[in-house]
């Protein structure tokens, strides 16, 4: 059979070809109980252990009962265009209108709306190097390409402005951010992303911001919008946000994205041809994620995870590994394994067999720095986070 050309521009998922190595090795007699072995802990995908909200359940059921599940609009439903534009003023004192509100169907289908929306044959979009693999895969399906720029821990492993500025070229259309960041958990410093949004403003490009972790910021100096940079006489700003993460609904895929009010009908266009409409039901339900009993639990939940990367961060570099940056959000450590090994992918499938412990070797988030560093997820609990540094020092 032969296949399109496009995806000869688009790798593998390191990410998930590890898993279902990890799940292989966790179906065998390493993690057998009845031959000596233990189970697997997963460190290694970042999906939170916390789960929907009870409100958020309870509100599904009442919208399955009540036969609520038809086709939306395909910008969403407008009470949770609202909600969404709500959460903006009470948490970040950002006024955003609904109207430039669209509901996706998760994050990734933000992503790949706003891409086909913006990007031709062979237009550029700047990202830093490490960065999740699937954002830049997102532009060379929309037949763009994506151009990594070495970002290392001196600037928090994120692009700052004066290599935007160095970077740009005639294909040049944009920047794609991720604050807080995956793989890193790093953020961008707010005077450095009103710069970088500048420079890209005079070059007449647009920036897109990857914020779906922001909800899980532990540093006040971080935990900021590019929202607060945005300029309604030059429409150049874009942020993709989700419901997985902060708020615990990775598999009922709902995101969102907030738009110039130039770009809410062509993408409405592209979002009515391609998905219809995300799913009504995950909708409904994410109503009840900003009733104040649910934002009570996710900052409980916050405050937890902030726990769990206190005690995983010191804990590494007990064992020798090094965390040059410090995550100021989302769910994961970043950390150097040269100590240990000159390659993480090979050091990955070692602990996988050795300590059944379960990481994500740098690989798939850009060859600056994927051979020398591996992403540990904290989204599990403290028991087995605990448990897998017992495991890992044992072994090393």
């Amino acid at each position: 059979m032969k296949l399109a050309r496009r995806l000869d521009h688009i790798e593998p998922f390191y990410v998930m070809e590890c898993a279902k190595a990890a799940q292989e090795i966790a179906r065998g007699p390493l993690c057998d109980p009845a031959q000596g072995g233990r189970p697997m802990i997963y460190l290694n995908i970042g999906e939170p252990d916390f789960t929907a909200a009870p409100a958020v359940v309870a509100a599904a059921e009442r919208c399955m009962a009540a036969g609520r599940t038809q086709y939306t609009q395909a910008t969403g439903l407008p009470a949770l265009r609202q909600a969404i534009a709500d959460w903006y003023g009470t948490r970040f004192g950002i006024n955003v209108p609904a109207s430039r509100i669209m509901v996706t169907a998760g994050a990734s289908a933000a992503l790949q709306l706003v891409t086909l929306a913006l990007i031709d044959e062979g237009d550029e979009l700047l990202l830093p190097d490490p960065s999740y693999p699937c954002n830049r895969h997102f532009v060379a399906a929309a037949g763009g390409r994506a151009v990594l720029l070495p970002a290392g821990p001196e600037h928090r492993f994120q692009l700052d402005a004066e290599a935007v500025a160095r970077a740009w070229g005639p294909r040049t259309r944009g920047v794609l951010l991720a604050s807080p960041s995956n793989p890193t958990g790093t953020s961008i410093e707010r005077l450095e992303m009103q710069r970088i949004v500048q420079a890209v403003r005079e070059r007449g490009g647009v920036t897109l911001v990857d914020e779906i972790y922001l909800g899980l910021s532990y540093d006040e100096a971080f935990g900021h919008s590019a929202l607060e940079h945005a300029d309604h006489e030059t429409d150049d700003l874009i942020v993709i946000n989700s419901f997985s993460k902060y708020f615990g609904m990775t598999g009922w895929r709902l995101g969102w994205l907030v738009l110039p009010e130039a770009l809410v009908a062509p993408v409405e266009k592209l979002a009515q041809n391609l998905f219809i409409c995300a799913s009504s039901i995950a909708q409904h339900a994410a109503l009840a994620c900003f009733e104040p009993a649910s934002l009570a639990e996710y900052e409980r939940r916050r405050d937890a995870f902030r726990a769990r990367r206190d005690f995983i961060v010191p804990a590494l570099e007990r064992l020798g590994f090094k965390v040059p940056v410090a995550p100021d959000g989302a769910f994961y450590v970043y950390a150097d394994v040269s100590a240990h090994a000159r390659s993480s992918w090979d050091f990955c499938f070692e602990m996988m067999r050795r300590a059944q412990v379960a990481m994500t070797p740098g690989r798939d988030f850009g060859p600056a720095t994927g051979e020398r560093f591996l992403r540990l997820s904290f989204a599990s609990s403290m028991a087995e986070l605990r448990e897998a540094v017992q495991r890992l020092a044992q072994v090393l």
